[in-house]
């Protein structure tokens, strides 16, 4: 064990850079974990909402990068400033404090910032488990040893060729590509993060397939599939053009369980609405990726069953995630700057989803994407399957 935080279920514990366990109490008393006036009471019969305070922490280390990526959430650009380390440095500790697991940096393109290495470092003195996204831009054989600190760095891979530039609007695919092999070649773990969009997956899903298979070829260790949000400079027109339309929404359960038996899969909370009449599967494949038989097509009981035994949930905004911005303001999430963790994590989705079968997992839907198209964020996803359905 090298990190545990005491909650009313008994406790979450990392055992190692891979591993996060939710455990009971008495396994937690097993693992030296004193729950204290947490466990005055008898435990809940379940976990589902009993985690208060973030698992996982997004913290921005910079507003620059050297591209202008169409559909960048931060409005990012080359003449962005970076945050001193100082700065971050002092975030790390606070959210150390407060019995946060892991930190995700961003940015902005977090290898511009000099500072990197040893902010990794700070936040491995500090218990946390750092890991990093990039584009790969600017990624040399010695930048890459030099983030050895790092338990994964992500890169950002949305599409071969021209489903790439059709998403990021800057034809990025080879310099993703060559940063995930100079990772691999320096020993740092790698994963790779997929924005779904309209172009990507097509007609078929072919080219998300043709992604998945390239990366792992390039030594890609596990895929996260995001949802593409209307925030920063994709709160725009293009958003409606970009975002997948209902018939590909209808494909993911399939397309996600043809993933899982390829590699190691992880789900975006923001996707979980788009799931909500089918389940991927019984096991932890599609969620944490051990590969294994999936089942589509599941009844409204089972997905909830499936989903809350997992620990997977939709909006995990002000509750098991959190967000340090640039400017060292807290969020619920990086998309959600300037709105409290507490309004978030307090939000009841009002019908159709409080009646909903599957409310307590989906939560309401994305709540960036509601507030795009709503002008609501605390109103029902609009693209929700659920949603439009009980509309009509």
């Amino acid at each position: 064990m090298t990190r545990a935080r005491a909650e009313t279920f008994g406790a979450w514990v990392r055992v190692d850079d891979r591993t996060l366990l939710a455990v009971d109490r008495a396994t937690a008393r097993r693992f030296g974990v004193d729950g204290g006036g947490r466990w005055q009471h008898p435990a809940p019969s379940s976990i589902v909402d009993e985690t208060t305070r973030p698992l996982e922490v997004h913290v921005a280390v910079t507003a620059r990068c050297p591209v202008a990526c169409s559909g960048c959430y931060l409005d990012a650009h080359p003449d962005g400033e970076h945050r001193a380390f100082e700065e971050i440095a002092a975030t790390l500790d606070d959210i150390a404090a407060r019995g946060v697991f892991t930190v995700a940096f961003g940015g902005g393109e977090p290898l511009s910032h000099p500072e990197l290495p040893r902010i990794a470092a700070h936040a491995r003195a500090r218990g946390l488990l750092p890991v990093v996204t990039t584009s790969g831009v600017g990624l040399t054989a010695e930048r890459a040893r030099e983030l050895s600190s790092f338990a994964q760095v992500n890169v950002s891979h949305d599409g071969l060729g021209a489903q790439y530039r059709d998403t990021r609007g800057f034809d990025g695919a080879r310099v993703a590509e060559r940063a995930l092999a100079t990772l691999v070649e320096a020993g740092v773990p790698v994963g790779v993060n997929v924005v779904l969009t309209r172009a990507l997956l097509g007609g078929d899903g072919a080219g998300l397939l043709a992604l998945v298979d390239r990366v792992i070829e390039l030594g890609a260790r596990e895929v996260q599939l995001l949802r593409y949000k209307p925030q920063g400079r994709a709160a725009s027109l293009e958003y409606l053009a970009r975002r997948l339309t209902p018939a590909q929404v209808a494909q993911l359960p399939a397309l996600i369980s043809t993933l899982v038996s390829r590699t190691s899969v992880r789900i975006d909370c923001a996707l979980v609405p788009l799931l909500s009449f089918s389940s991927v599967g019984r096991t932890s494949s599609a969620m944490v990726g051990r590969a294994s038989s999936a089942v589509v097509g599941r009844t409204s009981s089972a997905i909830v069953a499936d989903l809350v035994a997992l620990g997977v949930m939709g909006c995990e905004a002000g509750r098991a995630l959190g967000a340090v911005d640039v400017h060292g303001r807290d969020a619920p999430c990086s998309f959600l700057p300037g709105m409290s963790p507490a309004d978030v994590s307090a939000f009841a989705a009002p019908e159709p989803c409080a009646s909903c079968p599957v409310r307590a997992v989906c939560r309401g839907g994305c709540r960036v994407v509601s507030r795009h198209l709503q002008g609501d964020p605390f109103v029902p996803d609009p693209e929700c399957p659920r949603v439009q359905e009980a509309r009509r």
